[in-house]
């Protein structure tokens, strides 16, 4: 296995598999997953002790064994563990995101310097006993920087931080192209890991499947792909954020009937589970659970391969916009947890405003902009990923598009399978999936990074990149980036969201809550998150 550090940019297989893109885990080899730390028998899943030492037991709605390594994953559930086991300099509130001193003693009192200087907590130290030194916070920095290394957290640095520097054993100085107050956030996206054990031959593909050696407050004790991974707390831990939990053990459960059986009735497995299904929301309270939901930018989005006519026609991507019912959708598939959407970002995002084009439904218009088009006999085949409300709602666009002529046919499969065909570059005409980049931070340049730029992983996928339009929207984008008032910056991220908006190459068709489910006899301090996974920072037993 070869060390990536010094590998030329993964081929976007690689890289989707490593991500887990969309929040949902992609599958590992059996061959990869005999090299996961801990034992191979699932058996050893943690529950022990009672009372106070008693074992947390949470139940995940997505797979664990997507990549774990911080600079690469997307992972839901890999994402969430993470936040447990690493830091960064600092970190943020999992639903403000007001950021906080993690690793270091405070945050920049000038959020708008070109540099900004961290000192280290002192006494500081991995899970492993070592301390943690400026030498890994420059490692890790080093790894998201370097050009020849293609790494997810690379979009969200590259644009705005030029260098990292060693000051002294526990100080480093970032060094930043221009004033970018929006980076003082996006510090919790570089979890600082060990230099020592991660710039070893091979141990970024440990890191991928599974090793996670960090400074937080809960060390992993053992990982078993498709089936849970166990944490305890790690009593060397002096940061701000300590463990309530002397152990816990995440179960990883993508089908919903499954995991709402484990939190369910009175001999429940699990005291906590995400991704609750709307029809079992009733179920559930009834039987003495708290189901909250958290309202973000989850999303069905439709895709579009802009180079498989007629989907390079603007008129035709909007017109099957137009043509889906979507209050529907949020009645009967979403159960009323749900908007349409009105703009790229939800309506709770500090920079939405309504693009000026606004996919109502309007069937008429989609059949004038279809016959402007010179389009008629239209067949589509929608090839949808499988996550359980996606499918729920598949129905509802099959039976727009087919009020307007459209004949549609439904093809849901696993997500890997999905993607697996764009990398190969086969043909496809449209994608139906579900997104959510709150998981990275609130802010709108970030969000629209994930999504769009002439290097990004679904701009590649939809094959829009060297469009002359693309171009120009991510010149726009730059332009915002570098943009120092922050009114105007705002204004400018909103001005190319509408170009976004009307070129509907990747757009959302609705927002989504996402549900919690917990048991509050057992459990206090849970906040529901508007993108999946948990955050258990700040609860304790009751």
């Amino acid at each position: 296995m070869r060390d990536v550090t010094t590998a030329p940019a993964l081929h976007r297989r690689s890289f989707l598999k490593y991500t887990g893109a969309l929040g949902a885990a992609a599958a590992l080899s059996s061959s990869l997953a005999a090299c996961s730390s801990g034992p191979e028998s699932t058996n050893d899943t943690g529950n022990s002790g009672s009372g106070r030492n008693a074992t947390l037991t949470a139940v995940i709605g997505y797979g664990n064994d997507g990549s774990w390594d911080p600079t690469q994953t997307a992972s839901a559930f890999c994402m969430a563990a993470n936040n447990h086991i690493y830091e960064g300099l600092l970190d943020t509130d999992p639903i403000s995101r007001e950021p906080y001193a993690a690793l270091a003693t405070r945050v920049p009192a000038d959020p708008t310097g070109t540099s900004w200087r961290f000192t280290l907590r002192a006494g500081a130290t991995f899970h492993d006993g070592r301390p943690v030194t400026a030498d890994d916070v420059v490692f890790v920095f080093d790894r998201i920087l370097d050009p020849r290394t293609q790494t997810l957290a690379k979009g969200f640095f590259a644009s705005w931080l030029k260098e990292v520097r060693r000051i002294d054993a526990r100080t480093v100085e970032l060094v930043l192209k221009f004033p970018f107050p929006e980076g003082i956030s996006r510090l919790t996206l570089a979890k600082i890991m060990p230099r020592h054990v991660f710039s070893l031959p091979g141990a970024w593909d440990d890191a991928i499947r599974g090793k996670a050696i960090g400074s937080g407050p809960y060390r992993q004790t053992a990982h078993h792909p498709k089936s849970n991974t166990t944490f305890e707390a790690f009593a060397a831990y002096n940061g701000p954020r300590r463990a309530a939990f002397q152990k816990m053990n995440w179960l990883t459960i993508v089908d919903a009937a499954p995991r709402v059986a484990k939190i369910s009735g009175a001999s429940a497995g699990a005291q906590i589970a995400d991704n609750v299904p709307y029809a079992n929301i009733g179920q559930l309270t009834k039987g003495g659970m708290t189901v909250r939901g958290g309202a973000g930018m989850n999303n069905l989005f439709l895709m579009f391969n802009t180079q498989h006519k007629p989907f390079d026609d603007v008129r035709v991507r909007q017109a099957l916009h137009y043509a889906i019912d979507t209050q529907k959708m949020v009645e009967v598939a979403l159960k009323g947890h749900g908007r349409p959407s009105t703009s790229f970002l939800n309506e709770a995002n500090p920079a939405y405003r309504p693009a000026r084009t606004v996919y109502s439904y309007d069937p008429e218009k989609a059949k004038r902009l279809l016959k402007e088009a010179g389009v008629k006999g239209l067949t589509i085949e929608i090839l949808a990923v499988n996550v359980s409300w996606i499918v729920d709602c598949l129905p509802t666009v099959k039976a727009s598009w087919d009020a307007i002529g459209v004949k549609t046919t439904l093809a849901p499969q696993e997500t890997t399978a999905v993607f697996t065909k764009m990398d190969q570059k086969q043909d496809y005409q449209v994608v139906a999936a579900a997104s959510n980049p709150n998981q990275f931070g609130l802010d709108a340049d970030l969000i629209m990074r994930y999504n769009h730029g002439p290097q990004n992983l679904w701009m590649g996928y939809a094959r829009w990149a060297g469009d002359p339009v693309a171009r120009k929207l991510f010149q726009d984008m730059d332009r915002a980036t570098r943009e120092p008032d922050a009114g105007r910056k705002k204004t400018m991220i909103q001005d190319y969201i509408d170009v976004v908006a009307e070129q509907a190459v990747l757009y959302p068709v609705v927002h989504n809550e996402l549900m919690t489910a917990w048991n509050p006899h057992r459990l206090t301090g849970i906040r529901p998150q508007p993108y999946p996974g948990i955050n258990l920072l700040q609860a304790k037993w009751v």
